[in-house]
């Protein structure tokens, strides 16, 4: 479905639910937290008499016994309830536990004048604000073979922004009130994951819950696509390459223009159409923040070299910002963003630690010929569906991560020296995968790149070879998923290939995949024994139409 009539569809609904939401959860005060024993609320006794289909259901599930407790304690669940049905309840506890544990973490803002505490906070209550969006817009959808898709990627996002709160609150966790906020948020990740995991078997097994299973990982289980890689790129991005696009807004360096920011806030919220801004040539030293209500905004510069959106925020220099999440130059948590042909920079240098220079939270987004241009962390593809096609990623450590589900064609990424005692050398891993949940169907898929360093790079390398090491990835989380299709990598690639996170973290788990790689990097005799060479019968599970459904939305984006 394209994302403009998916849009037109969800928006009022989405709306409405999260107001009701909100409504109906602001009865419970900061003493009402959710006990880890039951997860459930205690007034809840009667239980459902669709106690077998519920187990049918929860075997599916990650944590069966808080799915059974929970869903059986549901009296409205119908004797012969099926899978949509179950589904749903198992939504509706995902919801519920979420907008209290956003009430509850709220609470925590008026608790403290410490910056770290207030910064993490704020950005916890925006992700929960972002996981309780999207639960919200599952809800609205049937479960069919044509949604179902949409589906599991939202209710992945919204587990995603769950951990992240979790993860915000980690570094402050000073207080007896930030505990129990994180281990509340446990119990409603718990909960979300089951949901998510129905979904997964529901697309995976159909409607006969008496086969479900938990999810399977491709190392798991033999997973087969009858796909075709290899057909499906030549006229999906035509729509993207006409020149005459007309702009609505323009934004320029004349002293007269509006800066890019008020171009943002000048689009209609929710449009149903495509906004189209036009960056002329420049340097713009510019923070720009696109808020969730500017969908289908597309920003379309001179060229990747002559328009350029540049900032240097870095975390250690962010009082109050314990995260990279704020880091960000640009940052988009609409949907259906588009960019063409521009620049996107964070400048902190290769001195800084964490240094976005964008983040993306937009689902249904395209990059075109982008260059996306930091040290370490340099593009954080933070959630759901994304493509990038002709871009050049330039970074240091772990310069492609974050949790959503992109796939990069004929994009050049390119290792950047650190340029700190560089007769030390260098160990650098160009991606970091953050998937958590096995359910997830996220990773990211390198089609027809180049992976390579850049001039500055391999001159270092050639003059000691042995001691700059550089690698395809390393899991960042448990199930961290990445794979190298079709592409070129450079010698500075090591033998290895993959780069452990710290000890056996997540080696049973991940997957990291490669399929007819060349060049002098992408010999495999010498390959970590968990990674894996793709057999053709399966390489067509990570194409445009079956990982990111781009055939249904990609030919539409300009529409």
């Amino acid at each position: 479905m394209g994302f403009t009539m998916l849009l037109r569809i969800n928006i009022v609904a989405t709306l409405l639910l999260i107001t009701i939401l909100l409504a109906l959860c602001a009865q419970f005060s900061s003493a009402n937290y959710l006990s880890a024993g039951s997860g459930h609320k205690k007034h809840l006794v009667k239980k459902s008499s669709a106690s077998h289909s519920i187990d049918l259901a929860c075997q599916a599930s990650q944590y069966p016994d808080l799915c059974k407790s929970s869903l059986q304690a549901n009296s409205n669940i119908s004797e012969n309830a099926g899978a949509e049905e179950i589904i749903g309840a198992a939504m509706v506890l995902s919801s519920d536990k979420t907008t209290q544990s956003y009430l509850h973490s709220k609470q925590l803002l008026n608790t403290s004048d410490n910056r770290n505490l207030t910064g993490a906070v704020k950005d916890c209550l925006e992700f929960l604000e972002g996981s309780i969006r999207y639960i919200a817009k599952s809800r609205t959808q049937q479960l069919n073979p044509r949604n179902i898709k949409d589906v599991k990627i939202w209710m992945s996002a919204a587990l995603s922004h769950q951990y992240d709160c979790s993860s915000a609150l980690k570094y402050v966790n000073t207080t007896q009130m930030v505990g129990r906020s994180m281990q509340e948020l446990v119990i409603v990740m718990n909960f979300t994951s089951n949901a998510l995991s129905m979904v997964d078997a529901l697309d995976t097994y159909g409607k006969d819950m008496v086969i479900w299973r938990p999810p399977k990982t491709e190392r798991s289980s033999k997973l087969s696509s009858t796909a075709d890689y290899s057909h499906h790129y030549n006229k999906i991005w035509d729509v993207l390459e006409v020149d005459d696009l007309v702009s609505d807004v323009t934004v320029s360096k004349d002293e007269s223009s509006m800066s890019i920011q008020q171009a943002v806030n000048s689009a209609p919220d929710y449009s149903e159409r495509r906004f189209v801004i036009r960056i002329k040539a420049g340097v713009y030293e510019e923070i720009v923040r696109i808020p969730p209500t500017k969908t289908n905004l597309m920003f379309v510069g001179d060229g990747m070299d002559r328009t350029v959106i540049t900032g240097s925020m870095r975390v250690p220099s962010l009082p109050g910002v314990p995260s990279t999440y704020d880091s960000a130059t640009v940052a988009v948590n609409a949907d259906g963003f588009l960019a063409r042909d521009i620049a996107f920079e964070n400048a902190a240098g290769p001195v800084s630690q964490q240094a976005v220079a964008l983040r993306v939270d937009s689902d249904l987004s395209a990059f075109y010929n982008c260059a996306l241009l930091g040290h370490q962390d340099t593009l954080y593809t933070h959630t759901l569906r994304q493509f990038y096609r002709n871009c050049r990623i330039e970074g240091t450590v772990d310069f492609i991560f974050g949790n959503s589900a992109a796939i990069f064609e004929n994009c050049l990424i390119l290792v950047r020296p650190r340029q700190v005692n560089a007769s030390k050398g260098s160990s650098d891993a160009v991606t970091a995968h953050g998937r958590t949940d096995p359910a997830q169907p996220t990773g990211f898929v390198f089609h027809n790149c180049t992976i390579n360093g850049t001039e500055e790079y391999m001159k270092e390398y050639y003059s000691n070879p042995k001691i700059y090491k550089a690698y395809l990835g390393r899991p960042w989380k448990m199930y961290s998923r990445v794979i190298f299709m079709n592409s070129y990598l450079g010698e500075l690639i090591v033998p290895e290939g993959w780069m452990p996170w710290t000890g056996d973290f997540a080696l049973d788990t991940l997957y990291y995949g490669e399929y007819q790689n060349y060049g002098p990097g992408a010999k495999v005799s010498g390959r970590v024994p968990w990674s894996n060479q793709i057999p053709k019968i399966n390489a067509g599970k990570y194409s445009i139409n079956s990982f990111i459904q781009g055939d249904e939305w990609l030919p539409a984006t300009i529409n």
